[in-house]
């Protein structure tokens, strides 16, 4: 940076963005906390919330959903099968595709996992309007789609 230029913090854009950042943080700590009574850490939930919302999913596909690398998970798939809460299974017409499903177990951990993260969205979120809220969610997914070109990150 020269004299010049203007310093980033004073660029609004850049200031927002730090907010952003902070509070993500600050909501993954909360999040932490808020499950160590279930024995789950955020990464754990975020892979059992999406095989209980797409029963059946591929590893790959559940790699790509989380943008994380496959083995990533492959050092949390065997955690989550340890604990009774995930099956792999060999796909029918691929062998090479392994498809995860929750046990019952896993499903009931999951519920309640949903219900904790739930509330601590609705305590953080509570500070915003409905209307700010949308507008926050609205911008988010406008910045995911600049970011990935438009690829399907749901």
């Amino acid at each position: 940076m020269n004299k010049k230029q203007a310093l980033p913090w004073d660029n609004p854009r850049f200031r927002n963005w730090i907010a952003v950042a902070r509070a993500h943080q600050l909501m993954g700590l909360t999040l932490t906390r808020a499950l160590q009574g279930l024995d789950l850490k955020p990464p754990h939930l975020d892979i059992l919330a999406n095989v209980y919302r797409y029963p059946g999913i591929s590893q790959q596909d559940l790699a790509n959903k989380l943008l994380v690398g496959r083995s990533n998970l492959s050092m949390l798939l065997p955690q989550l099968e340890q604990r009774g809460l995930i099956e792999r299974r060999t796909d029918d017409d691929d062998r090479r595709v392994l498809r995860l499903t929750l046990t019952r177990k896993g499903e009931a951990l999951t519920e309640d996992a949903l219900t904790i993260q739930t509330e601590v969205i609705e305590k953080a979120m509570s500070a915003s309007s409905a209307q700010d809220c949308n507008m926050v969610g609205d911008v988010m997914r406008r910045m995911l789609e600049k970011l990935t070109d438009g690829e399907d990150r749901e």
